[in-house]
């Protein structure tokens, strides 16, 4: 057995992973980085660009099918699913390359394979050790099924319904959370009869009441069909199609049932528990500087309690690296991590909800909420929605929570109102380019200030 040593070593080289790697690596540390697949993880391959590639694809079936609300005339003759994925492929091979060209530039180590933690600061992989005087664990999250829900043939996770080579007639989505109407919306705007099935009372759950209420308003307008506070039973499928049981004692039939029910932590194989590792229910247990229960050993990512997010696993690779190196950086506010789904209509969120806020602060947090019907830029994209934002008594904006087409790149401007800690005074006075939609968030903030302008008081 061969072995080989660096000041880090990291099991995992996505999004979580190679930040780690990178960031060590400027602030003068050498690093092996061990990833079984491809550099970017989930994320890049499997995840964030081509859900993300897919709805763009989406959007422009949309585009054509409607020009003629702006005066263009188009027709959509179709969506041919090869060349979605051609384009979809492109987009991930050109950043794939680029992510290669990067860890070459900062001379960090890749080693490909599946690496084992055998204890201390070490991991194995096919028979060479590779020791870091820290370590790492930064393995992701695998697509979860329900028990006795077996997935293969015509019952799919997001993995499969990304590479799908044909369009299905009918789909029920297992699922209201982001993977699942991500995937709805998709499919609304290629054609396909879709019905969500959420055993919780509402789509996107873990958002604010009001944002949920206003997807499943836009939801319906698109005919997209969902059952919230509804539990699945079991499926059933032949050569022809997958029978879905709800416990209601309704049956649904479909070409093809995708489970989204979210993503479990990939941390059983890797040697975690063999090692020592404190977990619970397959999470690797950290405390809020990311350390594991063992001597500089940390984890980040979807292996840690929390938000399984790209740019959190992102945010703490390059936290882990700093605070290896010594350089005390801030602990990281979950809540302060922006959120975003990307269906049609966006949903975007930062900070606590309205319920939350209330848990924390009591009954008297102010809540403003704008209509998008006010705004030109929104009125010109043709899209409804609205921004909620949520103010402590006395105090900052503790949430911000919008809704409609595009308002995920509006998430910018609310992270930094929530984690400045922002009032609404300090925010009405700035200036807000005009048409823009970030004028929406100014106005919210205008009529917080106590002066209201495109706003019925």
């Amino acid at each position: 057995m061969s072995d080989a040593g660096a000041d880090l070593v990291i099991l995992g080289g996505g999004s979580g992973g190679y930040a780690a790697a990178f960031r060590a690596a400027e602030l003068g540390q050498s690093v092996i980085l061990i990833e079984k697949d491809k550099l970017g993880g989930t994320c890049l391959h499997r995840g964030c660009i081509p859900t993300k590639a897919l709805l763009h694809a989406a959007e422009v079936a949309d585009t054509a099918r409607e020009g003629e609300q702006f005066g263009v005339k188009t027709t959509l003759e179709g969506v041919d699913i090869a060349g979605v994925h051609k384009y979809k492929d492109g987009v991930i091979s050109r950043l794939y390359k680029g992510l290669q060209g990067l860890a070459k530039a900062h001379k960090v180590t890749v080693v490909e394979g599946t690496g084992t933690f055998v204890g201390g600061t070490t991991v194995e992989v096919d028979g060479t050790r590779y020791t870091g005087k820290n370590l790492v664990l930064a393995t992701g999250s695998y697509s979860k099924t329900l028990p006795g829900l077996e997935l293969g043939g015509r019952i799919i996770a997001s993995d499969e319904a990304l590479t799908l080579d044909w369009i299905p007639e009918k789909v029920v989505v297992l699922g209201g959370g982001v993977i699942g109407v991500e995937f709805a919306s998709v499919w609304a705007s290629f054609g396909v009869d879709v019905t969500i099935v959420e055993a919780l009372p509402r789509l996107v759950p873990a958002e604010d009441e009001f944002a949920s209420k206003q997807l499943e308003r836009a939801f319906r307008r698109r005919k997209i069909n969902f059952k919230t506070g509804v539990k699945f039973t079991g499926a059933k499928q032949d050569e022809n199609g997958v029978t879905v049981s709800l416990e209601s004692g309704e049956t649904l039939e479909a070409d093809l049932l995708l489970v989204a029910v979210g993503r479990g932590p990939n941390t059983a194989g890797h040697g975690y528990e063999e090692a020592g590792v404190k977990m619970e229910r397959g999470f690797v247990i950290t405390d809020e500087r990311l350390r594991t229960n063992l001597p500089n050993v940390y984890a980040v990512g979807d292996i840690v309690p929390g938000l399984q997010l790209a740019h959190r696993g992102f945010a703490q690779g390059i936290f882990v690296a700093e605070e290896i190196a010594g350089l005390e950086p801030k602990a990281i506010d979950e809540a302060g991590i922006p959120r975003v789904t990307y269906s049609h209509p966006e949903v975007a969120s930062v900070g606590l909800s309205e319920a939350a806020a209330k848990e924390r602060y009591g009954s008297d947090v102010q809540t403003f909420t704008y209509d998008l019907a006010g705004n030109g830029k929104s009125q010109i994209l043709k899209t409804s929605g609205a921004i909620k934002v949520i103010k402590a008594p006395d105090g900052p904006v503790v949430g911000l929570h919008l809704v409609g087409d595009r308002v995920g790149e509006l998430i910018g401007e609310a992270q930094l109102i929530y984690n400045w800690e922002a009032f609404p005074e300090d925010v009405a006075p700035l200036i807000h380019a005009h048409p823009t939609q970030t004028e929406a968030l100014g106005e919210a903030h205008l009529a917080l200030a106590g002066k209201p302008l495109h706003v019925h008081s």
